[in-house]
């Protein structure tokens, strides 16, 4: 079963393969090719079963004509015998006449059939006989089979099988083969009657030319058998009872009238059976099974040329037809791989028949669709985009903006003017980078500067309990980021970092890496297992907001990344005691660059 399984898998991926010109071509060839097939067996089938029949009604009738002659042969021999008994044995007495005159006439007249007349009385005993009168001396008359089978069925006439002549001295034919008819006879003597015995020999030789001249076909033959099965004649006889060959005749023997097949040493032959009239003899005529190839040698190789031109025809007619049926939806295929590779102004062909004609125009009319659907969509995700990146932006907390404004106030209040100062511009230089005209991408510098003055409020409200570097590597000069991105790490970095320490120190650093700007903001705070560093960008994790402006890491990540794509934002490095590093991965936009991703957005 797992080969069968195997082969299915293998034809189903084969088919898969195929186009639907060659699914056609293949499916009507071979559909064509069943019914062609299909068709043939059925007629040879119908002229095998017709020429079966044929040689059987011709056994049967050749059959009927030997029967016809071997029984007017035999009946012949039966005349002769009523002749001698009723016309000669009755009207003698055998104690004053003599057989042999009449005997002698009656051989002559059928001598040609004949071998010998012979009548013995009760106990074996030779009374007359022609034209052979002497006996051998080894001759025990009363214990041969044709002489018990008339002595002990008197109403009856005895056929006995063939066998050589052994009762007379013949010295002309020593060994000639006969069939004995005996029958029970009453002879007078003295005017008493005692029981005898007829015998009439038959020369085999005429039932031999009955049989053998009867024709059943090629390779085909005629015997005939007695009632028990016993040959009588066969045309190879000798051979039979050399050993040499065997035939059924045992269980021909057992057949009724008619014909039939039989199996014999592996061969399949028809048997017609007949019996021979009253003698229980039978005619068995043995041709090969009807064959209609052997009808004529040349008749498979045309039959088969014939099959194979037909199906090379039709497979050539069916490729064409399907090529016809498949060649639009080849088309309409090839279009529609067209737009799946995403290529513009595609023409879908309309053509083919009405169904195909009706899917063309319906696709054609969905792709219009789809293209319309897809600017719309393009264009509702750019808002949607801006929508969302201006609500990402404006979700800073006004907690800051409140504590700043009371740390300005305290510090007014309390004479520390310079610090007021100090902070009132940090905080104008901070919104006004912050609004950057409403564009959310700007100059890398800018946000640089934005982190510096941040990093000045915070370092003032906290009075200098951690120090801030903040540097930009080479390369870098030039360069555009998204704004407002480095801050919520500050704000994280200061209250989960370095808040509860006095020797905090926070690190900015941009550089350049290939294609890519990096932007590392490093404490060296308390830090985190790295599992639950990796955690905080996920989806499904709820929003952690800071204490401070509340736009949070993930806030940041998710800015960069609905901006320039999966590829790019945020990475946590952390570590128990260590400190903890958040890299920003933006790509490495130059001013025309930034430019054509600003008016991108404005479309």
């Amino acid at each position: 079963m797992s080969f069968f399984r195997r082969l299915a898998a293998q034809w189903g991926e084969r088919y898969h393969r195929m186009s639907i010109q060659m699914v056609l071509s293949l499916s009507f060839t071979a559909v064509a090719a069943a019914g062609m097939l299909l068709m043939s067996v059925s007629l040879i089938w119908r002229f095998s079963s017709a020429n079966e029949q044929l040689v059987a009604e011709n056994s049967r009738r050749v059959l009927a004509q030997a029967n016809l002659n071997l029984d007017s042969y035999l009946r012949r021999m039966m005349r002769i015998s009523d002749t001698v008994y009723y016309r000669t044995i009755k009207n003698m007495d055998l104690a004053e006449d003599d057989l042999t005159g009449d005997l002698s006439l009656l051989y002559e007249e059928n001598r040609d059939d004949l071998v010998s007349l012979a009548v013995f009385d009760g106990e074996g005993g030779l009374v007359s006989a022609v034209p052979l009168t002497a006996l051998k001396r080894d001759a025990e008359t009363a214990d041969s089979d044709w002489f018990r089978s008339a002595s002990q069925s008197m109403e009856n006439l005895h056929f006995s099988t063939p066998h050589v002549q052994n009762i007379f001295d013949d010295p002309d034919y020593p060994y000639r083969w006969v069939v004995s008819l005996s029958r029970h006879v009453q002879l007078t003597r003295d005017g008493a009657t005692e029981g005898g015995v007829l015998l009439v020999d038959m020369s085999f030789s005429g039932i031999e030319q009955v049989c053998r001249d009867v024709t059943l076909g090629s390779g085909g033959y005629l015997y005939l058998i007695d009632g028990d099965g016993e040959l009588i004649y066969h045309p190879r006889q000798q051979l039979i009872y050399a050993g040499l060959l065997e035939e059924n005749n045992q269980a021909a023997a057992e057949y009724r009238d008619g014909s039939r097949q039989e199996t014999f040493q592996g061969q399949t032959r028809q048997v017609t059976v007949k019996t021979v009239g009253y003698t229980g003899w039978k005619l068995v005529g043995v041709a090969p099974a009807a064959n209609w190839f052997a009808a004529s040698p040349q008749l498979p190789l045309f039959g088969l040329t014939l099959l194979l031109f037909s199906i090379f025809l039709m497979a050539f007619l069916n490729f064409l037809i399907s090529a016809r049926i498949s060649d639009p939806i080849l088309r309409l295929e090839r279009s529609i791989r067209e737009l799946d590779k995403g290529l513009a102004n595609v023409k879908i062909e309309e053509g083919g028949c009405y169904e195909v004609q009706r899917l063309s125009h319906a696709v054609a009319s969905m792709v219009s669709t789809m293209r319309h659907l897809m600017d719309d969509i393009v264009r509702q995700e750019g808002q949607k985009r801006r929508s969302e990146l201006e609500v990402l932006q404006s979700q800073i907390n006004p907690h800051f903006l409140y504590n700043t404004l009371d740390s300005v106030i305290w510090m007014t209040e309390s004479g520390q003017h310079q610090e007021a100062i100090q902070m009132v511009t940090s905080l104008a230089r901070l919104f006004r980078i912050s609004l950057s005209k409403g564009k959310s991408i700007i100059p890398l510098a800018d946000e640089l500067e934005h982190a510096r003055h941040y990093m000045n409020i915070q370092q003032i409200r906290y009075k200098n309990k951690f120090t801030t570097e903040i540097e930009a590597g080479p390369g870098t000069e030039g360069l555009y980021t998204l704004k407002l991105i480095i801050q919520p790490l500050l704000e994280n970095a200061i209250y989960h970092g370095c808040a509860a320490e006095d020797d905090g120190v926070i690190r900015v650093a941009a550089y350049r890496e290939g294609e890519d700007l990096l932007i590392d903001v490093e404490d060296n705070g308390l830090g985190m297992r790295p599992e639950l560093a990796a955690s905080l960008l996920e989806e499904d994790r709820p929003e952690v907001r800071t204490r401070g402006s509340g736009i949070g890491v993930r806030n940041v990540h998710q800015r960069v990344s609905l901006t320039f794509g999966e590829g790019y934002g945020l990475t946590i490095f952390s570590e128990p005691d260590e400190g903890t590093l958040v890299r920003i991965r933006l790509p490495a936009l130059d001013r025309e660059a930034a430019e054509r991703r600003r008016q991108g957005e404005d479309l």
